[in-house]
């Protein structure tokens, strides 16, 4: 099954102006669109209340109803992208707990019929209610190294109030396997970061079992990582951070990026 839970350390570092550090223990399902269907868990279902559930309309643009049409919906924008369509589609992102779910960023790992990984979409959700994805081409002999996949695009929708909009995002992924690795760093004009984030972790079977003690471990996730966010951001206020304004969000609900454009 490629569907599975992945475990581990989620850690944020401030650089400038001024320095802030949190680390928390997060999990996220790895969901395989051609398989979720067919899982048998207690602990989990699709589009309705339990102790983990999945709603499609929680990702893409958000009018998906069902698996189906959140596959239709990425194909789509796949096909927009030029790129084909048929293969395997598979989300990384937190369930609803309780009934409740935010997820600031979920990823797409999207793979071309023959089986490579041809794209990744970075599906960003903020506190004010609006989503932005940015779907970036992989050309695996370029973009990887050491099985890493490095990428970048401009930023296009307003996340945190203590960062502007003039920057750009540096992503390096490892790719779902044994392990997982997510790195991003926010970057101006300057040549360092102002902000690192980092989540790694290892892959577990998505079990009852291993559901039960996803819950006994990170009791209420989703609701501890808003909250979580309010109270960070309280701190950082505290600490004389600057407020920045907050322009509309995009038109469109997805930059795509292809191998050759400018970023």
């Amino acid at each position: 099954m490629n569907s599975a839970l992945y475990a581990g350390p989620v850690m944020h570092q401030r650089l400038r102006p001024l320095r802030h550090r949190l680390r928390y223990r997060v999990f996220s399902l790895l969901l395989d669109l051609d398989e979720i269907e067919s899982l048998r868990l207690r602990w989990f279902s699709i589009g309705r209340f339990n102790l983990f559930s999945f709603r499609p309309a929680d990702h893409g643009d958000g009018s998906a109803a069902t698996v189906a049409g959140l596959r239709a919906h990425v194909d789509a924008r796949l096909r927009e992208a030029g790129l084909p369509t048929g293969g395997a589609i598979r989300l990384l992102a937190m369930p609803r707990v309780l009934g409740y779910a935010f997820n600031p960023l979920s990823l797409w790992f999207c793979h071309a019929p023959d089986g490579r990984l041809q794209a990744i979409v970075y599906e960003v959700n903020n506190t004010f209610g609006e989503r932005h994805s940015y779907l970036i081409e992989v050309d695996e002999a370029a973009d990887s190294a050491d099985g890493v996949i490095a990428q970048r695009c401009d930023k296009q929708l307003y996340v945190s109030p203590f960062l502007g909009m003039a920057m750009h995002y540096r992503f390096r992924i490892t790719p779902p396997g044994e392990r997982l690795g997510v790195g991003i760093s926010v970057h101006d004009d300057a040549s360092d970061a102002l902000l690192n984030a980092r989540f790694d972790a290892e892959r577990r079977p998505l079990t009852d079992a291993q559901l039960l003690r996803a819950f006994v471990t990170h009791p209420l996730l989703t609701l501890k990582v808003i909250a979580g966010i309010h109270w960070e951001a309280l701190r950082l206020w505290i600490k004389g951070a600057r407020l920045h304004d907050r322009p509309a969000a995009p038109a469109h609900p997805m930059t795509v990026i292809r191998r050759g454009d400018p970023t």
